[in-house]
């Protein structure tokens, strides 16, 4: 089964809203974690209220450190902002998506970033599956 590693800063919106999404599509045929190099005391707000919009609750989601056990565990490691302080490994597969941070933006402006998380992991499963 691949596993695959969302990384974000904080590990409170983007990442949780993309390890949510993931789960969610993959129906148990991936295994999905996520992780932040600086993590927040909390999921965020307006990312929880945006993917309650679709029926996935993220509300009890704890942001958890970034661990290097986390990266030499995943098949594929996506970075979303963290920058430099995500370790690299050789043979892993390594994917920078640059999406906006929903840190104190409205559910309204989260909604977009929703929506391409949503389409970015559509097709990272169908090359999972397909591969």
């Amino acid at each position: 089964m691949p596993e695959v590693l969302f990384v974000c800063v904080h590990n409170a919106g983007r990442s949780q809203m993309a390890a949510a999404l993931l789960r969610h599509h993959a129906l148990g045929r991936v295994a999905v974690r996520s992780a932040g190099s600086a993590p927040a005391a909390s999921v965020n707000p307006a990312a929880a209220e945006a993917l309650a919009e679709w029926g996935l609750d993220i509300t009890d989601g704890v942001p958890m450190k970034l661990s290097t056990e986390d990266v030499e565990a995943a098949d594929v490691v996506i970075t979303m902002g963290c920058g430099d302080t995500c370790p690299v490994f050789p043979g892993k597969r390594y994917l920078d998506w640059e999406l906006a941070d929903p840190a104190g933006r409205s559910v309204e402006d989260v909604r977009p970033i929703r929506d391409e998380i949503d389409r970015r992991v559509r097709g990272l499963l169908a090359e999972l599956l397909d591969g």
